[in-house]
């Protein structure tokens, strides 16, 4: 039955792994990673054969959460963490580049590799955390904020990221092809405001006078999805395009209707990224390669929570912020599989170096929620020795001292 076959599989292993999460009290997403682990290709048993179109699905999962992100979010919110998530954020970026450059080094990889290191580690995932945070009831806070400030500007950089890299041993050629990347990212904001603001709430205005929930359930999806598709043919990411979607759309009178619409199908779509994910785990590899992966994964903990720790103190967040921050953001990101095979492509990694950041980033994205469930003991535990420290607000840090988690 080919696929049909392999989303039967998914949807029963999911349902078990979410049972076992919900009965150990683990967020559900750790249930889905534990059963793609199960029929991925590496465990042998009930195995999905279609892993290529099962990622293509997942894509669609990614998609709707950030589609959904968009619609829970405005500009407004987005507006109280822009120097962070604008000026920090790249700091944060090229930090960690430097850093996953050193492991890079010290772990025997060439210079060019060790770059590319760097470059995968630098992101963050933003399924992950989107996940975490519902799961914990910190959606809206101001470090859910923060934290989603940087993780957009994260995804944005994949792009540059894409053409650059694979062009270091010839940077001449990367930079018209990124400048024509900035150029068509521009136009298509300037279009999708337009858009937004013209056309969308019309059609929405028209599709209600139906007074069709299927309808405007459809309408909501294709908007998303349309113009996820519409950014790719841009050049751009599948998922940002549905994530400017979603902000664009929060601003209409339809925003809280659509959001309500989109959530069953989000899930749904949801669990086969996460499923995905758990495929792509070698427990083989990990066995043979348990010492650096180890080691890769500790220092990648350590020294990316102690950089995004470290900048929103700059910036101006105190309290929990900083230590929220550092424990939610120190996983290696969902984009950094796509970064990485087009190292893979372009014969820029090697299979070895592949397979152990593959390894690396599934095993952070596992460790997510338990790490960033550790921010309100270790704050509790602080707040003991520091009881001076103002209580924090929402407004941003040149106004008033920072809020809550």
């Amino acid at each position: 039955m080919g696929i049909t076959a392999d989303i039967a599989i998914i949807v029963v292993a999911a349902l078990l792994g979410g049972l076992i999460a919900q009965q150990l009290r683990q967020p559900l997403v750790l249930g889905y990673i534990l059963a793609g682990v199960v029929v991925g290709p590496y465990t042998g048993g009930v195995t999905v054969t279609e892993i290529h179109d099962i990622e293509l699905l997942a894509e669609i999962g990614v998609a709707l959460l950030l589609f959904a992100l968009g619609l829970e979010l405005s500009f407004k919110k987005l507006l109280v963490v822009r120097n962070i998530a604008l000026i920090g954020t790249p700091i944060q970026m090229l930090l960690t580049i430097a850093c996953g450059f050193a492991i890079g080094r010290w772990l025997g990889f060439e210079k060019i590799a060790s770059l590319w290191v760097g470059a995968l580690i630098s992101l963050s995932s933003t399924m992950i955390i989107l996940k975490t945070l519902m799961n914990r009831g910190l959606l809206g806070t101001l470090s859910s904020h923060v934290m989603i400030g940087m993780l957009i500007v994260q995804d944005l950089a994949v792009i540059p990221l894409m053409i650059i890299l694979p062009q270091l041993s010839n940077p001449t050629t990367g930079l018209p092809m990124l400048g024509w990347a900035a150029l068509k990212a521009a136009c298509f904001l300037a279009l999708m405001v337009y858009i937004g603001t013209k056309i969308i709430p019309r059609l929405f205005s028209y599709i209600a006078r139906w007074n069709s929930r299927e309808l405007f359930l459809l309408a909501v999806t294709a908007i998303g999805l349309g113009v996820g598709y519409a950014t790719y043919l841009f050049g751009l990411s599948f998922a940002f395009g549905a994530f400017v979607a979603g902000i664009v759309l929060s601003e209409s009178e339809y925003g809280h209707q659509a959001l309500s619409e989109i959530i069953p199908l989000r899930d749904v779509f949801g669990l086969l990224f996460f499923v995905s994910i758990g495929m792509l785990l070698d427990p083989a590899f990990i066995a043979a390669n348990l010492k650096t992966v180890l080691l890769l994964v500790s220092l990648i903990i350590i020294g990316k929570g102690i950089i995004f720790g470290t900048l929103a103190k700059l910036f101006g967040y105190g309290n929990v912020i900083p230590l929220a921050v550092g424990l939610g953001l120190f996983q290696v990101g969902e984009f950094s599989f796509v970064l990485a095979k087009v190292g893979l492509k372009t014969h820029s990694i090697s299979n070895e170096l592949y397979a152990l950041m593959l390894s690396t980033a599934v095993i952070t994205m596992v460790l997510t929620p338990f790490i960033s469930g550790l921010t309100t003991p270790i704050y509790a535990v602080r707040k003991r020795h520091f009881k001076h420290e103002s209580l924090q607000t929402t407004k941003p840090p040149s106004t008033i001292s920072r809020g809550v988690l």
